[in-house]
């Protein structure tokens, strides 16, 4: 099963999570932390966040791959949602904070399994198993000629992890099995067997326009150019959202009407892409949907 065909990363990252999915309170939590400059190596963080050690490494983990800090040090994202005084969905409570976070931490790149499981694996796949997944991300290890960087073990770690953080377990143990944060965006789903899993393309959230359109620009930022191709934008942000083409297509339109000032959506016989005409700010578009939903 070979890769199909993908840009290969230029780093590989498979561990930090301490085996731990991310709950929904912990970004909440992490971010208060390193807003009142305290030091995760210390022991007193133990106290000052309420879990165990390796928790509280697992924190400082999904801080960092969801884009919520950086270097210890919070990042806009990370003020513009929690921040107390200001923070527009602190406690997480709106679908659309669920797909930003999952977008960040797909597109980041910070945590690379989740790049190569909705922007690799999904374009050739609908459904999966473990050992296909880790199997995927040793082949295209190899392309990126970084095998020596592969640590089956260590992938397999993280598979597990991925899947208890967006998957409904069939047999709970307990109430913490429901608590992973992004269970509630349906993308990933176990099949009747039990075996493996699946995309959930038709059953998923919709996510919301203004989320696409956030996405669509940190694609433009990280391209440097005006002017994207359908395919890029499909690769790299319908994927992210499992959106099926005629999904991401309607979205653009509907995109194009909306943003009108802003950016067109062409197809000239087949040839079809996204041109930004004027600059918008991310942040601009998040409160277009924030301050009259939440």
């Amino acid at each position: 099963m070979l890769p199909m065909e993908t840009k290969n990363m230029s780093k590989y990252t498979f561990s930090g999570h301490e085996s731990f999915p991310c709950k929904t309170l912990w970004l909440k939590k992490g971010y208060d932390f390193v807003k009142e400059n305290k030091d995760f190596n210390r022991p007193e963080a133990v106290i000052d966040l309420g879990v165990g050690k390796n928790m509280v490494a697992s924190i400082r983990y999904w801080l960092k791959v969801f884009g919520v800090c950086k270097n210890d040090q919070r990042t806009w994202l990370g003020d513009y949602l929690f921040n107390e005084q200001t923070g527009k969905d602190k406690y997480i409570e709106d679908l659309a904070t669920l797909w930003l976070l999952h977008f960040n931490l797909v597109f980041n790149q910070e945590a690379s399994l989740y790049h190569l499981l909705f922007c690799g694996y999904q374009k050739g796949h609908t459904q999966f198993e473990r050992d296909q997944v880790v199997t995927y991300v040793k082949f295209d290890m190899i392309e990126a000629d970084k095998l020596n960087a592969f640590n089956e073990n260590t992938v397999k770690k993280d598979v597990a992890v991925l899947i208890q953080n967006y998957a409904l377990p069939r047999k709970a143990q307990s109430n913490e099995d429901f608590s992973s944060m992004l269970i509630d965006l349906d993308l990933i789903r176990q099949n009747a067997e039990g075996k493996g899993y699946y995309f959930n393309l038709e059953g998923k959230r919709q996510v919301m326009k203004e989320i696409f359109m956030y996405a669509l620009l940190m694609l433009k930022e990280r391209e440097g150019d005006n002017t994207i191709a359908y395919e890029t934008i499909q690769d790299e942000v319908g994927l992210a959202f499992c959106m099926q083409d005629h999904e991401t297509i309607e979205m653009l339109k509907q995109l194009s009407k909306d943003y009108s000032r802003y950016m067109s959506y062409t197809d000239n016989a087949g040839i079809r892409m996204l041109q930004f005409t004027k600059y918008l700010d991310k942040e601009q578009v998040l409160n277009d949907y924030y301050e009259k939903n939440v």
